[in-house]
């Protein structure tokens, strides 16, 4: 993407309200506030929305999940028969059709999976099944901390299917571990901790916590990086563990912060299924109430809490082993003349115009200035080096190389792709 072709609101100066973090995004450009609670998405900050989501569907569909999507406006039926209308919390938004019929916007799909299924499994041949989708929701919530509590919000919502307890034991686990893989290849820490199932019902939850300085429960964590014990100042448990004290899993040292949750799972059991009379037959021909899962992950809140985490003064956006999801892989940032712009066309060409923003406009120390500020990964510089020596520089987290411009490509490939040298 040629920078002067480029919708990129980025800013100077720190505007709006709120938490740190979103006025960063704001000023990075990648959001818009609306209202209260309501966000909209520039650009490049749906490159980045979108790469995260295309991880998180290839998570759910390397354990067999499969893509759905339902209507956000749902009609009461479904809702009352729940048991769940006009009690969610008091956080339902709720309308009436020209017709009088009661209406709502979704806060949750477990309604809706239910509606989506009945009459068409019967058997528990037809079983397990995993289904999920990546929509909105809607909740009359107190809008606080930037896009992490939001009235409109995108969620990944999964919505599992089992014959048996025993069933719904799997597939938790499956996504629980695919949940562990997905929030550490885009680079987040984390912690995972019992929680209330509240208003979603059934008989456990887990909530997965990241560590941040500024969040909305307290949080104490272990500090091993393949551990994820966990315990929030909403758990019984939390008086039991201190900073500094040892992790009762492993071992390793806890720390303590604030926290931001990122995704839920609950073992729902037969909460939905015998309300909303939805039965299978099992092996000896007996009707019985399916079993549920239900698999929540905010896709919104989840960018601003890899922000949180790996930011400061501009966005950063961690490169791991899978790759990265910042907006741009790359910038290519000429300097001055001397046959410098010719080359970093050439190298912008190479490097692939989709998905490396080129700097062709702007002063040179904007161009600087707000690639960092959109927390660009690599940056290619073609200038003095190249005028005096004929090769460019290539600034990562890594450090800083000098390449022939024909290895540039490559390279960034490389880098963007999590490959270590």
């Amino acid at each position: 993407m040629r920078r002067s072709e480029a919708f990129l609101p980025t800013s100077r100066e720190t505007v709006g309200a709120g938490s740190d973090a979103a006025k960063l995004l704001v000023r990075a450009g990648l959001v818009r506030p609306f209202g209260s609670g309501l966000w909209g998405v520039s650009p490049a900050g749906q490159r980045v929305r979108e790469k995260l989501i295309a991880r998180i569907r290839a998570g759910m569909d390397a354990i067999g999940g499969q893509a759905v999507s339902l209507p956000g406006l749902q009609y009461r039926e479904r809702w009352a028969q729940s048991g769940r209308w006009g009690s969610f919390e008091g956080e339902m938004f709720t309308l009436e059709n020209r017709d009088g019929q009661a209406m709502c916007l979704a806060p949750s799909h477990e309604e809706g999976m239910v509606h989506l299924v009945d009459g068409q499994v019967r058997s528990h041949a037809d079983l397990p099944l995993l289904l999920y989708q990546v929509e909105s929701k809607f909740r009359d919530d107190h809008a606080r901390n930037g896009l992490v509590r939001t009235k409109e919000f995108t969620m990944k919502d999964a919505y599992s299917f089992h014959v048996d307890e025993t069933g719904l034991d799997e597939t938790y686990r499956e996504v629980r571990a695919a949940y562990d893989r997905i929030l550490a290849d885009v680079g987040l820490d984390f912690a995972v901790v019992s929680a209330d199932n509240s208003v979603m019902g059934g008989t456990a939850s887990e909530e997965f916590v990241a560590p941040v300085a500024d969040g909305s429960d307290r949080l104490v964590y272990c500090t091993v990086g393949d551990c994820r014990f966990g315990v929030t100042d909403e758990h019984d448990g939390f008086a039991a563990h201190d900073s500094g004290g040892e992790c009762p899993d492993c071992g390793g040292t806890l720390a303590e912060s604030d926290g931001i949750e990122v995704a839920h799972v609950f073992e729902l059991g037969t909460r939905y299924s015998s309300a909303m009379d939805l039965t299978v037959d099992d092996a000896s021909g007996e009707s019985r109430d399916v079993v549920m899962g239900s698999y929540g992950l905010g896709v919104d809140r989840l960018l601003q809490t890899l922000v949180q985490q790996h930011g400061g003064e501009t966005c950063a956006w961690p490169v791991t082993d899978w790759g990265c999801v910042a907006p741009y892989r790359a910038a290519v940032i000429p300097v001055g003349d001397g046959g410098v712009q010719d080359v970093a066309e050439e190298i912008f060409e190479a490097c692939g115009r989709e998905d490396v923003l080129f700097y062709d406009d702007l002063s040179v120390g904007e161009r600087f200035a707000e690639s960092d500020l959109l927390g660009i990964p690599a940056k290619v510089v073609v200038g003095n080096t190249y005028r005096e020596e004929g090769v460019v520089d290539l600034e990562t987290s890594e450090g800083t190389r000098q390449l022939a411009p024909e290895n540039v490509a490559d390279a960034v490939e490389r880098f963007a792709a999590g490959a270590t040298e």
